[in-house]
């Protein structure tokens, strides 16, 4: 594994820069030299959050006990597991699962000295949010989301007091036009007592350019930036043509509009032949360093003999 640097121009998408030669300078002037992945071997889907001067940071486990670890890091590049989310039977009923139909993507948040992971277990009751004072433990007792119909949720805490979950699901009235059309959900959480609030709204319809029926628009977080709010998500299924593909509206209910340089991140059109190949790149989340730079966290592969690799699905970092 070789010393890497790299700059992504997804982050500064995400940001909205309105110059983006002068931000790309600026970026490789800070650009620190770290090893990529940083997080080595069966650690896909990866979610941060920063609280204070720490990072925070969590994996899926599928159908694996215990489930959802959680990793500490003081400088984003060396990280340390403080535990594990779902380390009780009563909160992780895998029985009768299979590997497939587990623990998927949780994302991880904080707000108001308050830490919660929103998650799915695709074969049991669907979806549900975890909570705890502190990360590394104890955390509650899973509280299920009924109206969550789908997968992937993440939540935002947004400025206005109001909390929503965004996720994967069915397209309109259940009708898919096409094998992978799925669409993206929003729907508000009264965070206080772990209920939805109404009805989910779709906002994000097929993915970035519908015209090419993109498939399997998933994994979804939402932020707030210059008055602006953007989703951001992965697409293309998480093999050799998964993205990252960003949106965004001045109103959090939308409409969204596409970026027009879709996708922001992804390998697929790289020389299969190239050395040390990296691909499946996407399933990104952005957080702010203490020195105000952003860093996307995603999965990515590191095949040999073209499409063989026994670490899995890992977690690579960028700037």
């Amino acid at each position: 594994m070789k010393k890497c640097a790299i700059a992504m121009l997804f982050v500064i998408a995400v940001i909205g820069c309105t110059n983006k030669k002068e931000q790309i300078k600026a970026v490789k002037k800070q650009l620190n030299t770290f090893s990529n992945p940083i997080l080595q071997g069966f650690y896909p889907d990866p979610s941060i959050c920063k609280v204070d001067d720490s990072y925070y940071l969590i994996n899926s486990t599928f159908a694996y006990f215990p489930g959802i670890p959680i990793f500490k890091s003081d400088d984003l590049v060396n990280w340390k597991q403080i535990g594990n989310a779902l380390d009780r039977v009563e909160q992780l009923d895998l029985e009768g699962l299979e590997v497939s139909q587990g623990v998927f993507a949780p994302a991880i948040s904080y707000h108001n000295g308050v830490f919660y992971i929103i998650n799915t277990i695709v074969g049991g009751k669907n979806n549900f949010i975890i909570s705890a004072s502190d990360p590394a433990g104890p955390w509650s007792n899973p509280t299920w989301l009924p109206k969550v119909e789908g997968i992937d949720p993440s939540m935002f805490f947004d400025k206005d007091d109001k909390t929503y979950v965004v996720f994967n699901s069915n397209p309109p009235n259940n009708s898919p036009e096409y094998d992978g059309h799925r669409t993206i959900k929003i729907i508000e959480l009264d965070v206080k007592n772990l209920k939805t609030v109404g009805e989910a709204k779709i906002i994000i319809n097929k993915g970035a350019k519908p015209e090419d029926k993109p498939i399997w628009i998933e994994g979804p977080h939402i932020y707030n930036r210059n008055g602006f709010y953007y989703v951001m998500a992965a697409e293309g299924g998480t093999a050799e043509e998964h993205s990252e593909v960003v949106f965004r509206s001045k109103n959090i209910l939308g409409p969204y509009k596409s970026y027009k340089n879709n996708p922001i991140l992804t390998q697929r059109n790289l020389d299969v032949n190239r050395q040390n190949p990296i691909t499946s790149t996407g399933h990104a989340d952005i957080i702010k360093d203490i020195n105000g730079n952003w860093w996307g966290v995603f999965l990515g592969c590191r095949p040999y003999n073209k499409n063989y690799f026994n670490t899995g699905r890992e977690t690579f970092m960028a700037l």
